[in-house]
């Protein structure tokens, strides 16, 4: 291993902390920020620069590995890479600073997953062994379509997660340290510097954004720039490791490790379709959503998600290491999805359970602490959506009590 494999990721968290000290009074003085308003629950103006830290911090760790150690840090094909990131990030700065529609966005995202496959050379043409084992399903003319959907989709995924302060960028670093640890046991390691890379830059924009050690607040967010960029690079790099006589994942293995973002988009896009609402419209019942309306507070609710993805990410690694066989695979991670969709459509049911559940455990000692968990979620999340002209943040004017049915509801 070479000097950059150590200091690399100690670079490019520093460098993540700096370019977030920086941008964020440059962020302010341009109007780049999430300004409260009746319908957000944070009461400062909050710049979304975290998307663009990251990226150029990662892209700057490239340039000083090349100038000052003349090392060869990425392979030529990480050109396509930096090229889609470079255009997904400006796009989603310019949505942040102002709502592009979602026609420009899908488009954008779909213009980026061309660069990955035609410069960069990351396609989908082989999507496992999903019935049999021993039977490839290959996409032959279909493979470019195919990898433009799954692309735009796991974009759209994660953003759909960033609904927490913290959350889609722990269930980002949870991916890619799972990709580390694959193609550390499963391959010659020739992605892990970059892994390792991004994961230290993610790990010091959390350190802004997440509610550790006391903090009530991000003082920045990740952004549709940010959302946008992780979620393109987890499909670069699920691609890059499923595909190929040297695979080091099984394609069925992989979605575990976008299990959580995965489901969420699916289900909640499923149930919307089967309660004939729009599918991109905004509600509140997202995993997230139900925690918190169970009463869990923000920390606790990114980190019992996190854990669920470390779950998923170990659940991936297991089946690889162990060679299962494709179709026990792909049945396990359909029968788990089709749970999750029953509980996503009885969401308020599974939010009622939860609340009785944490009655139960606490005590009358710690009823004082109880009732400021309450009050602190006794508000309902409209989502990420912003597609749909819906802030992702809180609504303070609608109840959590609220009892009106969930499917009679609507976001104000």
């Amino acid at each position: 291993m070479s000097v950059m494999d150590y200091i690399g990721p100690v670079l490019a968290l520093g460098m993540t902390s700096v370019l977030i000290l920086w941008l964020r009074p440059l962020a302010k003085t341009i109007g780049l920020i999430d300004v409260p308003d009746d319908r957000k629950v944070h009461e400062i103006a909050t710049p979304p620069i975290g998307g663009p830290a990251i990226f150029l911090a990662i892209f700057a760790v490239h340039v000083l590995s090349g100038y000052f150690l003349h090392d060869k840090f990425y392979p030529i094909d990480y050109y396509g890479f930096y090229l889609a990131g470079v255009l997904l990030v400006l796009t989603g700065i310019i949505d942040d600073y102002k709502n592009l529609s979602p026609t420009i966005r899908l488009g954008v995202e779909a213009v980026a997953a061309l660069v990955m496959i035609y410069v960069g050379g990351v396609v989908i043409h082989n999507i496992g062994e999903l019935w049999a084992q021993g039977h490839s399903v290959g996409l032959g003319s279909l493979a470019v379509l195919f990898t433009v959907i799954a692309t735009v989709g796991i974009v759209n995924a994660l953003n759909m997660s960033d609904g927490l302060d913290g959350l889609a960028g722990t269930l980002a670093l949870v991916a890619f340290c799972g990709f580390a640890v694959a193609t550390k046991l499963f391959s010659n390691g020739q992605d892990l510097r970059i892994l390792l890379v991004l994961t230290a830059a993610i790990f010091g924009f959390l350190l802004f954004n997440a509610r550790w050690f006391g903090r009530s607040r991000a003082v920045v967010f990740l952004g549709d720039s940010g959302s946008m960029f992780l979620g393109f690079a987890i499909c670069w790099f699920a691609i890059r490791f499923t595909q190929g006589e040297g695979r080091v994942l099984a394609p069925a293995a992989a979605l575990w490790f976008v299990m959580l973002p995965l489901f969420d988009a699916v289900c909640i896009t499923a149930r919307r379709l089967l309660k004939r609402r729009p599918a991109f419209g905004a509600d509140r019942e997202h995993l997230h959503h139900i925690f918190l309306l169970a009463g869990f507070t923000v920390g606790e609710t990114t980190a019992i998600m996190g854990a669920i993805a470390i779950a998923g990410v170990a659940v991936g690694l297991g089946f690889t290491y162990l060679q299962t066989p494709e179709p026990m695979i792909v049945g396990s991670f359909l029968v788990l999805g089709l749970l999750y969709l029953w509980m996503i459509i009885r969401s308020w049911q599974v939010m009622r359970f939860l609340r009785r559940s944490i009655c139960r455990r606490r005590n009358a000692g710690d009823r004082r602490s109880y009732v400021e968990r309450r009050h602190e979620t006794n508000v309902v999340f409209l989502g990420p959506e912003r597609r749909s002209e819906i802030d992702r943040r809180l609504d303070p004017r609608r109840s959590a009590d609220a009892d009106a049915p969930d499917e009679d509801r609507r976001s104000a």
